[in-house]
C-alpha cells in the first residue's frame, strides 16, 4: 500500500533520525561558542604584551640596570 504510515517508523525515530537530531542539538549549542577560543587567545596576548611593556619600563631604570650589570660581572668573575 502506498502511503501506509502504520508500518513506517515515525519521523525522527530511526537511528539515522536520532543521530541527526543529536548532531543538530550539539551544533546549536556549540554555535554560541564560535570564536570563543580566538577571543581567549586575544586576551592572553594582550596580557602578555602589557606584562612585557611593564618589564621594559622596569628594566630601563638605572637602579635595575646597575643590579643586572653587577650580577653579570659577578657571574663572569673567575675565582
Amino acid at each position: 500500500m502506498h502511503g501506509d504510515s502504520s508500518t513506517a517508523p515515525p519521523r525522527g525515530r530511526t537511528r539515522r533520525g536520532r543521530r541527526r537530531g543529536i548532531v543538530r542539538r550539539i551544533a546549536v549549542r556549540l554555535a554560541g561558542e564560535r570564536g570563543a577560543a580566538t577571543a581567549e587567545y586575544a586576551v592572553a596576548t594582550m596580557a602578555a604584551v602589557g606584562f612585557a611593556g611593564l618589564l621594559v619600563i622596569i628594566l630601563r631604570g638605572d637602579e635595575v640596570r646597575g643590579i643586572l650589570t653587577d650580577l653579570v660581572r659577578n657571574a663572569l668573575t673567575v675565582g
